[in-house]
């Protein structure tokens, strides 16, 4: 053969094979330009094709098949018909459909089998209520004796790993979907786990494709929409989001783009359509009748305005924003991300508000892996009971609750007991306080994502309504806290001391982490430090990045860690940390795909500054004694917290000889300096 001849596609010849198959194990596949079922088409059609314009997705072949779980599975299968044009795999081992600037690699997704079929199967996460999906790509080609060889690639694409897929396992016909065979199929695919190690590179990934939409969303929103105040665009996303996300189990289906039909008529404005699929899905999940009546309320006011739902060209402003909101968004939240999704939602909302730069301290975001470092310094366990007394858009608390449901994974083996765990632990174990109306939303819409630990998110004064009371269900009941995680509005009293006195002094044991501007430990807050020690100990003092909160505020912050029920002794020894170097390089390009790389080891020093304030020294490995000082405080001082290693200025032996060894070298050089311009002179 020469080198120009084209070698020939036998994708026909591969459908043959395989869609033969499938007749012979007569399943309804429905081909190419067949329909499914309404939901599933309209999902292929809206999301972004192989070629990286809206719609014309068609997988070759698909069905939908239920297994003995209840669960309807959705299986898309494409063909190609080159010998290596099975799949296309990333350095990790992932399915390789997007690029290093985590964009969509369509080069891959339209030249590989299985890469298309995954990004197919993203369609159907994206946009409809399936959250399930099993992806194959089959490929061949014809030996030299005119024999079809072929590949197949299994994948499982689901929410639970992030729409990333997973391989099954090897096949070499596709009878694992018959009847009789696809119980035994699906057992399978229930075993398929990610380690914890997966689960962290992947939602990282994740998290930064969200922060590229997010700015996309909201830059659309804020150039295009007019008349649509912070709070309404806060509340139209939650309001969007809750009615999409649905509740299969309890026939209540997420809302599609296509149920908002942009009318006028009374009581059936797109507003009208989406307040009713609100309260079905809260409805479904049994929140507090109270809780429910106040998220219907707050989120009537803005869906039900005439302007919102005024009907131009046929279509609603309701139904415009709701349409860019599940375009941009949808896969995130579908895809049951562990992260403080509404935070980051939060943060990019009210940076393209005018505020002050003081106002916007106020609302500024608790990066998710500082969350997470206050909750292991906090020394949270699948046993805590965690609240935090300015809530915020509940950040700190999703990372308590994942913090909380990974040890109980760890801990518990038995499948049935760590279900009836991890409900307990959103229903029980989180409180939180928020006082502003439209930021508890936020922290309500949170909760709820992750699964549900809503319950006890209250919106309510913590310093003058809150009595340590849970806030529904049990309201006679003290909230039995022994963790505090707080990142509290500086402009508050003490910068924000006054509403750790108050938790501390509401608790009877445990430990506390907060995040606040460092002039609360020397001498902003002073009355307040004072009081707290009379009930609480210092543990460490760490001294954070100056640029930890980039782009949003400047102020030198630093973590104060107590443990709660021991007043402090002036001999207690506390750990003064310089974390100044955390290991991080940041930076705040609106632009950028990535404004946080990991450059120093940062995922290890994190690690060290647990060890160090839980063990002590014995811990330094790549901090040094520069960085890490242990102490003492005054209990009537209140402004001594924040101290740094001090440095010994007394010259040692050493420097001395050093001194005098660098003073000879240099007498000496000078000597033969000397010598050789004498030696020149004499013409030597």
């Amino acid at each position: 053969m020469s080198k120009n001849t084209k070698v020939q596609s036998i994708e026909p010849n591969i459908a043959d094979l395989a869609n033969g198959w499938l007749k012979s194990y007569k399943l309804d596949y429905k081909l190419e330009q067949e329909s499914l079922n309404t939901e599933i088409d309209q999902a292929l059609s809206d999301y972004l094709s192989k070629n990286g314009g809206k719609g014309g997705n068609r997988p070759d072949a698909k069905l939908l098949l239920k297994a003995n779980d209840g669960k309807y599975y959705t299986i898309l299968i494409e063909y190609k018909g080159y010998k290596d044009k099975l799949i296309k795999l990333d350095s990790e081992g992932n399915v390789a459909n997007k690029t290093s600037k985590n964009q969509p690699d369509f080069n891959n997704i339209n030249s590989y089998a299985v890469n298309g079929a995954v990004h197919y199967a993203n369609a159907i996460l994206h946009y409809t209520g399936y959250s399930d999906v099993i992806a194959i790509g089959m490929t061949g080609f014809k030996n030299t004796s005119g024999k079809i060889e072929y590949s197949i690639g299994v994948y499982y694409v689901s929410k639970n790993n992030f729409g990333i897929g997973q391989k099954v396992d090897d096949y070499t016909d596709l009878s694992f979907l018959k009847k009789e065979n696809f119980n035994e199929f699906i057992e399978k695919v229930n075993l398929l786990k990610l380690s914890q190690e997966e689960i962290d590179k992947l939602k990282e990934r994740r998290e930064q494709e969200i922060n590229a939409s997010l700015v996309k969303l909201n830059n659309d929103i804020y150039q295009n929409e007019k008349g649509l105040g912070e709070n309404d665009r806060v509340y139209l996303v939650a309001a969007s989001i809750i009615a999409t996300l649905g509740d299969v189990e309890h026939n209540v289906y997420p809302l599609k783009k296509s149920d908002l039909i942009s009318s006028d008529e009374k009581d059936n404005t797109d507003g009208d359509i989406m307040l009713r699929k609100i309260k079905a899905f809260l409805g479904a999940k049994k929140l507090p009748e109270d809780k429910k009546d106040m998220i219907v309320r707050t989120l009537q006011n803005t869906l039900t305005t005439d302007n919102i739902n005024r009907v131009e060209n046929g279509e609603s402003q309701l139904k415009r924003v709701f349409t860019k909101i599940v375009d941009d968004l949808g896969i995130y939240y579908k895809i049951g991300l562990t992260t403080d999704f509404t935070g980051k939602l939060f943060n990019e909302m009210y940076s393209w508000l005018g505020f002050t730069q003081d106002k916007l301290n106020d609302v500024v975001l608790t990066p998710s892996y500082v969350a997470t470092l206050l909750c292991r310094l906090a020394r949270v366990n699948m046993d805590s009971y965690v609240w935090d007394f300015a809530t915020g858009s509940a950040g700190l608390l999703v990372a308590a609750m994942n913090e909380m449901l990974v040890d109980a994974k760890n801990k518990i083996k038995s499948p049935e007991q760590l279900v009836l765990k991890s409900a307990e632990i959103k229903a029980k174990q989180l409180l939180g306080l928020e006082i502003l109306s439209s930021v508890y939303m936020l922290a309500i819409l949170n909760m709820i994502m992750m699964g549900d630990g809503s319950s006890n998110i209250l919106n309510k004064d913590s310093l003058k309504d809150f009595d340590g009371n849970y806030g529904f269900g049990e309201t006679k009941g003290k909230f039995p806290a022994d963790a505090f995680v707080l990142n509290p509005p500086y402009s508050a009293l003490g910068n924000g001391m006054i509403f750790v006195e108050k938790a501390l002094s509401m608790m009877n044991k445990g430990y506390a982490a907060i995040i606040i501007q460092n002039s609360a430990g020397s001498g902003k807050a002073a009355e307040y430090n004072k009081k707290l020690l009379e009930h609480s100990t210092l543990l460490a003092s760490i001294k954070m990045p100056i640029d930890l909160f980039v782009g949003k505020s400047s102020v030198q912050t630093n973590i104060y860690v107590f443990r709660v029920g021991e007043a402090h002794q002036k001999d207690d020894i506390v750990k003064f940390i310089d974390f100044s170097n955390d290991g991080y390089t940041r930076t705040n390009r609106k632009k950028a795909s990535v404004n946080l790389r990991d450059t120093d080891r940062a995922k290890e020093r994190y690690q060290e500054v647990v060890d160090l304030v839980r063990f002590g020294k014995s811990k330094l490995n790549i901090f040094t004694e520069k960085e890490y000082y242990e102490g003492t405080i005054d209990p009537e001082n209140g402004a001594d917290w924040n101290q740094s290693a001090p440095i010994d200025t007394k010259p040692t032996l050493e420097d001395f000889k050093k001194t005098v060894s660098d003073y000879l070298a240099w007498e000496v050089s000078n000597v033969i300096k000397n010598q050789d311009s004498e030696d020149d002179r004499l013409g030597k």
